[in-house]
C-alpha cells in the first residue's frame, strides 16, 4: 500500500472547479478516461454509491465518504474486482485561480499507473 498526491493549478475559479467535481454529470468533460458516471443522484453527496465507466471498458464501483462544500473536499473509495483505492480531493483558491489537490492511497503499483490519467484530468479540470 502506497500513497501519492497530486497537485494542478489553472485559471479556472475555485467556484467553478468545485462544481465540476459535484456535478457528476460534468466528470467526462474533464476527465477524458471517464466515459460515464451511474448512481441515484447526479450530484456529490456523503453515501453516494455508484459506478464509473471507463473509456476502456473497465468499471469501478463507488461510494463517497464524506463531502465538505464549505472547504471544497471530498472524498471516496473505489473499487474494480480486488482494487481498491480511497481518493481525497481538494480546490482552494491560487494566484492563477485555483489549486486542486488528489491524495490517493491504495497498491503503489496500481496508483503509479493511474496517476498521469488523473494528472491529466487535474490539468483538464483547473482550465476555464
Amino acid at each position: 500500500m502506497g500513497t501519492i498526491t497530486l497537485h494542478a493549478a489553472g485559471p479556472a475559479s475555485p467556484d467553478t472547479v468545485w462544481q465540476r467535481y459535484a456535478l457528476l454529470d460534468d466528470w467526462p468533460r474533464w476527465a477524458p478516461h471517464i466515459r460515464a458516471v451511474h448512481a441515484d443522484g447526479r450530484a456529490l453527496v456523503t453515501g453516494l454509491e455508484g459506478s464509473v465507466a471507463s473509456v476502456a471498458g473497465i468499471r469501478a464501483a463507488f461510494v463517497v465518504e464524506s463531502v465538505d462544500h464549505d472547504r471544497r473536499e471530498w472524498t471516496w473509495r473505489v473499487r474494480s474486482g480486488p482494487l481498491r483505492l480511497r481518493l481525497h480531493h481538494g480546490v482552494h483558491t491560487h494566484p492563477k485561480g485555483s489549486a486542486t489537490r488528489l491524495t490517493m492511497r491504495g497498491p503503489l503499483p496500481v496508483l503509479a499507473a493511474y496517476a498521469p490519467l488523473a494528472r491529466l484530468a487535474l490539468g483538464r479540470l483547473v482550465r476555464t
